[in-house]
């Protein structure tokens, strides 16, 4: 869990500490993580590394944002919804 800093709204997965196992993309719950390797996956790297460095970091898994699952099948979520908190 070292790896996840938490914004407003979302989780971001610091790529430079992340050792690349894999297990969080299994585990998500929303299935909302991707691994670097694939041309979806390449486009959050920025956006991760950029607000890992600003966002607190978080130990343990927490529970789901109320409403989650209701935005499980939802397209463009990070143009919608994303909330950077500044």
């Amino acid at each position: 869990m070292a790896c996840f800093f938490e914004g407003p709204n979302m989780l971001v997965i610091d790529p430079d500490i992340c050792i690349d196992c894999g297990i969080c993309v299994g585990e998500c719950p929303a299935g909302a993580i991707v691994t670097d390797d694939t041309e979806d996956g390449q486009k959050w790297i920025g956006l991760n590394r950029q607000f890992s460095k600003i966002w607190p970091n978080i130990q343990f898994q927490k529970d789901p944002l109320p409403k989650a699952d209701e935005h499980l099948t939802e397209l463009d979520k990070y143009n919608r919804f994303f909330d950077a908190g500044e």
